[in-house]
């Protein structure tokens, strides 16, 4: 099975992750057809394009969920460190990280890739930049800090 052209802001990072935008309950079939086995959730249950029961769809499709909601109008470090300690423990197989849009998972993926993986600036930074380009809190956020991880 190919990509997915029809999820919002679809991204495929590296052979095992893949991220997006919301997607709806047949585009989370699609996503189980590629083989993905984990989806992780930064985006809030509340805003008007979430699914009404995002955790039942998946768990029907034979996927594992797990919801860290990341408030959009102020992420923080302790979100990071939800996001980095799901990510690093889901089990060997296809992982998928989506929010409303892939503004909140290409940061925390830029941040990812730079800090933890020490990707070089560029590398790490281009599938955020292909989305968007962060500003206010989202600056501050993805910003180098001096003890930050």
């Amino acid at each position: 099975m190919t990509d997915p052209q029809d999820i919002t802001n679809w991204r495929r990072l590296d052979a095992r992750v893949t991220t997006s935008g919301q997607p709806t309950a047949a585009q989370l079939a699609a996503i189980a057809g590629l083989g993905v086995r984990h989806v992780i959730n930064l985006g809030l249950h509340t805003h008007e394009h979430a699914l009404p029961d995002e955790r039942g769809d998946v768990t029907r499709l034979g996927m594992i969920y797990t919801h860290i909601p990341v408030d959009f109008a102020a992420p923080t470090d302790a979100d990071f460190d939800a996001f980095r300690a799901a990510f690093e423990a889901t089990p060997p197989g296809k992982v998928h990280v989506h929010c409303i849009a892939n503004w909140r998972v290409s940061a925390f993926f830029y941040r990812y890739r730079r800090d933890v993986l020490g990707m070089d600036e560029v590398a790490a930074r281009a599938d955020m930049d292909a989305i968007w380009q962060p500003h206010g809190v989202w600056a501050d956020f993805i910003a180098p800090a001096p003890g930050r991880p």
